[in-house]
């Protein structure tokens, strides 16, 4: 029996053990799928280790730590310096990206996004402005300070801090952060919310299973939004993938995963 996990912190909130343990059930596969609640990203190798576990995914706030735990990591994570899903291989921790695409996946309905604002500078941030870059969209990015946002100037990213933001016309705007999952605070202060939220076409929230103040305050001004729900599960097709070495059929992941969310 392998025995995989999520760490984060939060991490009661994740439903990843749904989507996971519904494929392994359902398709007889011999593996059990927990969460893991990490305060500290740099205890994560050895817990890990110590808890034999076969692979993992990561979530806020140690995706960057989970890159300095892994011993090779592979594709697009190499790239970015983020990872969210972690392969024992022989030993070895294998680290991959997987939200990336699985965002990408997330915002197709939005149509033909020439421009994204994101707010928050985190690892799901960094992940996600590299894909859109390689995707040929333009990217801003707004965090409470300019602390970490070199990352993203390196990119060619337009980028700002709370105080000196520049209102523009945008496509979409991304949270990126972890504000209002176990609180309900807004990702920047109201009065700036307020001034993105009339200047963009569409609003996506990295959240999922809840709506946050963000989301709240796109849906009173009727903008066509959406929470993380398609990309988490997105994401967890692909690392399920890794998980199981491929063994088992894209297709029948993605039916039992699809199924997981109507528990």
């Amino acid at each position: 029996m392998k025995l995989f996990a999520i760490f984060g912190d939060p991490v009661s909130h994740s439903r990843s053990p749904l989507m996971h343990n519904s494929v392994f059930k359902n398709l007889n596969y011999k593996a059990c799928y927990t969460r893991i609640h990490l305060e500290d990203g740099t205890k994560l190798k050895e817990t890990f280790f110590s808890l034999k576990l076969s692979g993992a995914n990561v979530t806020v706030p140690h995706k960057e730590a989970a890159f300095l735990a892994c011993d090779e990591v592979r594709g697009f994570a190499k790239k970015v310096g983020v990872v969210n899903t972690i392969v024992n291989e022989n030993g070895r921790l294998i680290g991959y990206n997987t939200d990336a695409d699985g965002f990408m996946f997330a915002i197709k309905e939005f149509g033909d996004i020439k421009n994204i604002l994101i707010l928050g500078a985190g690892g799901t941030a960094k992940a996600l402005a590299s894909k859109f870059i390689d995707s040929n969209i333009k990217v801003s990015v707004i965090n409470r300070s300019e602390a970490r946002l070199s990352y993203f100037k390196e990119l060619g990213c337009e980028c700002f801090s709370w105080d000196n933001f520049e209102i523009k016309k945008y496509d979409l705007v991304l949270n990126s952060t972890s504000a209002g999952l176990k609180d309900e605070e807004l990702p920047a202060p109201l009065a700036l919310i307020e001034q993105i939220l009339d200047n963009i076409s569409f609003v996506a929230e990295a959240i999922y299973g809840k709506i946050t103040p963000f989301l709240k305050l796109a849906k009173e001004k009727n903008i066509r939004c959406k929470d993380g729900s398609d990309m988490l599960l997105a994401q967890g097709i692909l690392a399920n993938e890794l998980f199981v070495n491929h063994e088992l059929k894209s297709d029948d992941i993605k039916h039992y995963m699809k199924k997981s969310f109507e528990l």
